[in-house]
C-alpha cells in the first residue's frame, strides 16, 4: 500500500518501490560448467533443448532464453537450481558416449572380374541347357526336368535339386531379369566381404529357401530360377547392415530388412509364374545367414585371401558335384 505523499509525483515513486520489493527475483540461468566440467560457458541450442526435457520431465521448472544468435541460457527459479544442477548431471553421466561412433568404414574388395565371370558362366550354362548337348557315355539330360526344384523328389532325398535349380531359367527374359536385377546385389555383397563368402552365402540361402519352400508347397510344385538367391542376397545384404548400425538406428533397427521387405514386393511378386514363396523363403535364409555372418565377422574378423578362394572353390564344388549327382540319378 502506497503511503500518503504531499505530491503525485512522490505518490508514483512509493508506489513503484513497494512494486520492485514485491516482484519475485528473476531465475538464475544453469551454468554449462557446473554441469560439464571444462564446458563453455555458451550453451548450444540443441543441447539447451535437451537439458530442458530433461528438466520438463523431471518436473523442475525451466526455461529458454537466446540472449544471442549464438548461445541460449536455460532458466530455473533460485530454489530449484541445485535439483536442476544434479539431474541434468545425472543425464549427461547416463549418456556418455552416446550414441556411439559411426563403426569404422570397411575396405571393399575389388572383385567386379570374378563377380562377371560367374554371371557370364550362368547366363554361358543357360545356352549349353537349349543345346541338347550329348554328354560323356552318350548322355543327352533334359536338364530341366533333371535339375529343376521338384517337392516330392526333394523331399525323397534329391537334395542336389535345391542348388541345380538355382542355375536353370525357363527363358531369356527370365535369365536376363535375374542377371539384372540380381547382378547388382550380388556385386554390392562380394565388394562388402569379399567373393568367397559372398557367393557360398548365396548359395545357401538359394538352396535353403528352395529346400523350406518344398516342405511347404505341394508335392507336384516345380520351379528354376536363381531369384531364390537372389533375394537371400537381399536379406544377406538387409542384416548385415541391421546388425553392423543397430546402435544408431536404435528403436528403427529393423529398418534395412524392412526396406528389403518392400523390395521383395516390389520385385518379386510379378508374373503368373513367380514363386512367390521360393523368394520369400530364399530371403528370409539370406537374412538369417547374414545375421549369422555378422556375428562372426564383428568377432573374428573378415577371411583372408586364402580363405576366400576357399570358399568360393568350395561352392563351385558344390554346384559341380550337385549337377553330377543330378546326371546320374536321372
Amino acid at each position: 500500500m502506497a503511503n500518503p505523499a504531499k505530491d503525485d509525483y512522490s505518490h508514483v515513486m512509493v508506489m513503484d518501490a513497494a512494486e520492485e520489493q514485491s516482484r519475485p527475483a528473476p531465475w538464475p540461468a544453469v551454468e554449462p560448467g557446473r554441469i560439464i566440467p571444462g564446458h563453455p560457458q555458451e550453451l548450444g541450442r540443441e543441447r539447451a533443448r535437451i537439458w530442458a526435457l530433461v528438466l520438463d520431465a523431471r518436473s523442475v521448472p525451466c526455461c529458454l532464453e537466446q540472449p544471442s544468435p549464438s548461445y541460449w541460457e536455460l532458466h530455473v527459479p533460485p530454489e530449484y537450481l541445485d535439483k536442476a544442477c544434479t539431474e541434468i548431471s545425472l543425464y549427461e553421466k547416463k549418456n556418455l558416449g552416446w550414441p556411439p561412433p559411426l563403426p569404422p568404414p570397411r575396405p571393399l574388395v575389388e572383385n567386379t572380374l570374378s563377380t562377371l565371370s560367374i554371371l557370364i558362366l550362368l547366363a554361358t550354362f543357360y545356352n549349353i541347357v537349349r543345346l541338347d548337348l550329348l554328354l560323356p557315355g552318350g548322355i543327352s539330360p533334359d536338364w530341366i526336368e533333371t535339375g529343376s526344384a521338384q517337392a516330392a523328389r526333394i523331399l525323397n532325398g534329391e537334395w542336389w535339386r535345391t542348388i541345380t535349380s538355382l542355375t536353370l531359367h525357363r527363358d531369356v527374359a527370365h535369365l536376363l531379369g535375374n542377371l539384372a536385377i540380381g547382378g547388382v546385389f550380388v556385386f554390392l555383397l562380394c565388394r562388402e566381404v569379399g567373393s568367397g563368402l559372398a557367393w557360398t552365402l548365396i548359395l545357401a540361402s538359394g538352396s535353403l529357401g528352395n529346400l523350406v519352400n518344398a516342405l511347404v508347397q505341394p508335392a507336384g510344385h516345380n520351379s528354376v530360377g536363381a531369384s531364390t538367391a537372389v533375394f537371400g542376397t537381399v536379406g544377406i545384404l538387409a542384416a548385415l547392415n541391421m546388425v553392423r548400425y543397430r546402435h544408431h538406428l536404435q528403436k528403427r533397427w529393423g529398418l534395412p530388412v524392412a526396406a528389403a521387405l518392400a523390395l521383395l514386393t516390389l520385385l518379386g511378386t510379378e508374373g503368373k509364374t513367380t514363386d512367390l514363396g521360393a523368394h520369400f523363403f530364399g530371403f528370409v535364409s539370406g537374412v538369417l545367414l547374414g545375421l549369422l555372418a555378422e556375428q562372426i565377422i564383428s568377432r573374428r574378423g573378415f577371411p583372408g585371401a586364402v580363405l576366400n578362394a576357399l570358399l568360393a572353390l568350395s561352392a563351385s564344388l558344390i554346384v559341380l558335384i550337385s549337377w553330377l549327382a543330378a546326371v546320374v540319378a536321372g
